[in-house]
């Protein structure tokens, strides 16, 4: 009988440990309140049977745990002295904080959360276009490219003074200030479409007008100036009075604001008045060497306290005249032959007034906050609306090539190797899109998310680096080949230059993203950060139960979405609601695996920077399958767009399971370290969130953008194809498009031998002879070879020996 009491003793022992995991995890799984998983933890501990007193010692637990003032007083205390005794939470710098609170969360703060609301996020905005905004995209945008001669862009090193005019006369620096203010008032979405179709016409031109619209002297005066700054200003930069630029950047402070050098020094003139002294050494200045305004961050000094706020007043945005004594302009780079202009700036001694001071005498000190404020929502629209312009001229003109070039009697499109490298460019297209659409629509809404204006950045200028180097492969000498029919060269020229501007691609993917995205979009870390920098009790309470919950409940999300392979997770129905159980489970696994590596380096981990890029992969990949779904959603779920959908999702898993399997193999933290490198990898290799892609996809994707009509138009609108490289590719294109089937007809008669093989022009004439095909479609094939053979032609040029 003994042996069986202990035999039931253990299964009752089991079932009840059994039973009380089910319930934490479900409890975790559906965020069931403190108070409710402490019932059912008592109530099951009550069934077992368990020691009166145990249980008397568990409530009372479970009571100072549900009380926010016991808790506090037992518990919170000391484990936040005990924090700040370790020093385990990072020491944020006052540039870093700045950059924290600067901008705010959107939807990364739902994919960080673990457990995203798809039903929220796809009724997210995607605006559209307004009337006025189209008419401008097809007027002066487009008469605005026609004037263009690219080449001569190059070979003069500049626009033509027609092209300068015309823009100040159409308020191409004016897009996004209101129109009570004399510029334009177009939204985020209309600002990227002009840069995007710019950008497939010249990408000097686009950087030209793209740089006052985005940040500089414009946005910082509209949203931080003086009334008298707005009305003074705005309206002569509307008009291109002005040609302004902003400076930040100098040679020994580039993404480390904190170490700028160029200074105002506050001093009293002979007419009593305050001025600034400023001297500056600037670098990397677009439109510094014809700028009239020059925008500069500088720290501001107050040696003699005439202002009575202390000696150093931080950084500060000062407007500066171009023809101030002391400035010195004039010299350019030379960024890798594109002839945007770009310079550097300094000045010696210039005397300003403090009216110069963005925001006047309260602007003092608040540069840094203006500046990320400002990029925050920037960046997410410039840099990758270029992007897609060169994307969707890649799409275009390299799809029309491969129609019109030949090997073996065939198009090159029917090459699997081919279609491969053109499906990537394609698919990353739509991923382009979708991310620039998706970004601008918060933008558009009031949002200034900074987290996902650095995903949009980064990605949109690595993914358009892969392709326009597929487009090059593709092309192969034509691609090389330099001159007017070349549209590809450019923008593999220009790719570098996207990827250094408005954050290095390297800092932003090591430090930004999951650096600041840790931070910013972890619904307690910042909060725990502050509370124990401030020694808020009852702060610190808050954020670090709820910090214990998270955990809990994604780490119960976690574990039973990777067992269901996300079957369990709750999505909105649709065609694709597999991806998104798939993007739930890849969700609560990225939370609680982020909260490890949190708690257990602490402040060491934005040091791990290989660690923390994989982690800012994977929240960057969890936002482009979002946008790409939403953009499926938006769309109309169009099932022309299927085949690019699941190329890009498919591609976004993959990228997600590389990152995954980065940090699960050198995540090197003792005991969790072993964990993570050897049981864990081996699950996440057993248990993958990859999707093959398939060749068939492949061919599916390429054959989208390979075949005449509105769906190729549409996802490559706006480009401007008033281009003669380009008219002639279509040309060619739309001949061989129309004339696909004789094709067939005269191979099936060649296998069928009733004509005999040969080159291209004998078989259209035996073809014709035989009655293959009609004179009519003789003739129409002959139109489709002479303009593929024309098409495909390289420039060449007059050659001058230097030898005697």
């Amino acid at each position: 009988m003994g042996v069986l009491e202990n035999l039931y003793g253990i299964i009752g022992g089991g079932m009840f440990l059994m039973l009380f995991l089910a319930g934490t995890l479900v409890s975790g799984f559906f965020t069931l309140p403190l108070w409710m998983w402490s019932v059912f933890s008592v109530g099951t501990m009550w069934v077992a049977g368990i020691p009166r007193f145990m249980l008397v010692l568990i409530v009372l637990v479970l009571l100072v745990l549900n009380l926010p003032l016991l808790r506090r007083r037992v518990i919170s205390i000391h484990v936040m002295r005990l924090m700040q005794r370790l020093k385990i939470l990072p020491v944020i710098s006052e540039t870093e904080k700045v950059a924290l609170e600067a901008g705010t969360t959107w939807i990364d703060g739902d994919l960080f959360s673990g457990n995203p609301n798809f039903h929220s996020i796809f009724q997210q905005p995607y605006p559209l276009l307004s009337q006025r905004e189209q008419e401008f995209l097809d007027g002066p945008c487009e008469e605005l490219c026609r004037k263009i001669d690219n080449e001569k862009i190059y070979a003069e090193n500049d626009l033509p003074p027609e092209v300068w005019a015309y823009l100040r006369e159409n308020k191409f620096w004016g897009l996004v200030i209101p129109e009570a203010h004399g510029g334009l008032g177009f939204s985020a979405l209309a600002h990227g479409e002009i840069i995007s179709k710019l950008s497939s016409c010249s990408i000097p031109l686009a950087i030209t007008v793209m740089v006052p619209n985005s940040l500089g002297p414009g946005e910082l005066i509209l949203h931080y100036g003086t009334q008298k700054q707005k009305e003074y200003y705005l309206p002569r930069l509307a008009n291109g009075v002005e040609i302004p630029c902003f400076a930040l950047t100098e040679p020994e402070a580039g993404s480390d604001a904190g170490s700028i050098q160029s200074s105002g020094v506050v001093f009293r003139g002979d007419d009593g008045q305050l001025y600034l002294r400023v001297n500056w050494s600037k670098r990397y200045i677009t439109l510094g060497a014809v700028a009239t305004l020059l925008g500069l961050a500088v720290k501001i000094f107050d040696p003699e306290e005439l202002l009575g706020k202390g000696k150093e007043l931080g950084i500060s945005c000062v407007l500066v005249p171009a023809d101030a004594e002391g400035v010195v302009l004039g010299r350019r780079h030379d960024p890798l032959g594109v002839p945007f202009i770009n310079s550097p700036i300094s000045g010696k001694n210039v005397v300003v007034g403090l009216d110069h001071v963005i925001g006047g005498e309260s602007g003092i000190g608040n540069g840094w906050k203006m500046l990320m404020e400002c990029l925050a929502a920037g960046r997410g629209i410039s840099i990758p609306s270029q992007t897609v312009g060169n994307s969707r001229l890649g799409m275009r003109a390299v799809g029309a090539y491969i129609q019109a070039r030949k090997q073996f009697g065939v198009s090159i499109s029917q090459f699997e190797g081919i279609a491969d490298a053109y499906a990537r460019v394609c698919g990353f297209g739509y991923i382009l899109e979708a991310c620039r659409q998706f970004t601008v629509g918060a933008v558009d809404s009031g949002f200034k998310p900074a987290v996902v204006s650095a995903i949009a950045k980064y990605h949109s200028t690595e993914l358009g680096r892969v392709a326009v180097n597929d487009c090059m492969d593709i092309l192969g000498g034509a691609g090389i080949s330099k001159g007017p029919r070349n549209l590809v060269a450019r923008a593999y020229e220009a790719a570098p230059i996207a990827v250094t501007v408005e954050g290095a691609n390297i800092l932003t993917r090591t430090m930004i993203i999951f650096g600041q995205g840790a931070i910013r979009c972890h619904p307690y870390a910042y909060k725990q950060v502050v509370a124990v920098g401030n020694e808020d009790v009852r702060a610190f309470d808050f954020a670090f139960f709820g910090h214990v919950g998270h955990v809990i409940r994604n780490a119960s999300r976690a574990l039973l979405l990777s067992l269901s392979r996300g079957r369990f997770a709750t999505v909105p129905s649709g065609p694709f609601s597999e991806y998104l159980k798939r993007l739930a489970w890849v969700s609560a696994s990225f939370g609680f695996f982020a909260d490890v590596a949190m708690a257990t380096l602490g402040g060491k981990l934005k040091f791990k920077e290989k660690i923390t890029a994989r982690y800012g992969d994977i929240l960057s990949w969890m936002y482009l399958i979002t946008a790409v779904l939403r953009r499926y959603e938006a769309e109309g779920r169009n099932p022309s767009h299927d085949p690019l959908v699941h190329y890009a999702v498919r591609h976004g898993f993959n990228e997600i399971q590389k990152a995954f399997e980065g940090i699960f193999a050198n995540l090197d933290i003792p005991v969790v370290g072993w964990v993570f490198k050897y049981p864990l990898s081996w699950w996440a290799r057993l248990n993958t969130v990859a999707m093959d892609i398939g060749d068939t996809t492949c061919m599916e994707v390429a054959e989208t953008l390979l075949t005449p009509g509105a769906l190729r138009d549409g996802l490559t609108q706006p480009v401007f194809k008033g281009n003669a490289a380009l008219e002639r590719l279509e040309k060619a294109f739309i001949l061989h498009a129309q004339a696909e089937h004789i094709y067939k007809d005269i191979s099936r008669a060649v296998r069928k031998g009733k004509i005999p093989k040969g080159r291209s022009t004998q078989l259209v004439d035996r073809a014709l002879e035989a009655g293959v095909i009609t004179s009519e479609q003789a003739e129409l094939i002959r139109a489709a070879e002479e303009a593929g053979r024309d098409a495909i032609q390289v420039d060449d040029f007059p050659f001058v020996s230097q030898l005697v």
